[in-house]
């Protein structure tokens, strides 16, 4: 499926509102600049892009995968915006298990680590990325 300019700003515009008032790690900087850096790390993939910019907002805000798909979002990268989102109780290992498993998955959230990684991260963070970076750089189709 051919993804059309006009889809790509409105999951910018879906990240915008749900992002809005919350900062990234020093309380500075809006949140949405993540999801941009992101967009800006997958290339000129449309999927990723669109993926890119929503990969955070059923974690951070009161959206649904539903309420996505209502606003225009095309169920398949629903899908993938959905095995991104780490929910409560979800083990670390499964959860990049299942990233691993999508390839449109595991590019943005290579994308998503590398940009955490430029972003100031804690020791303990830092290495977290490092280990998830290893299994998806090396995790096969």
């Amino acid at each position: 499926m051919m993804i059309s300019d006009s889809l790509l700003e409105l999951a910018q515009k879906i990240a915008t509102e749900a992002h809005e008032g919350q900062f990234r790690r020093g309380g500075v900087v809006p949140y949405i600049e993540h999801p941009r850096a992101v967009v800006g790390r997958v290339g000129d993939d449309k999927d990723a892009q669109v993926v890119a910019w929503l990969h955070d907002v059923l974690e951070d805000s009161g959206l649904t995968a539903e309420s996505l798909v209502e606003a225009g979002i095309p169920a398949h990268l629903v899908k993938v915006v959905v095995l991104m989102t780490k929910t409560e109780g979800t083990d670390y290992e499964a959860y990049l298990e299942g990233i691993a498993g999508s390839a449109l998955a595991r590019k943005v959230k290579i994308a998503d680590m590398l940009s955490n990684l430029a972003d100031g991260p804690s020791e303990k963070q830092m290495r977290k990325y490092a280990k998830g970076l290893l299994r998806l750089v090396g995790a096969e189709e």
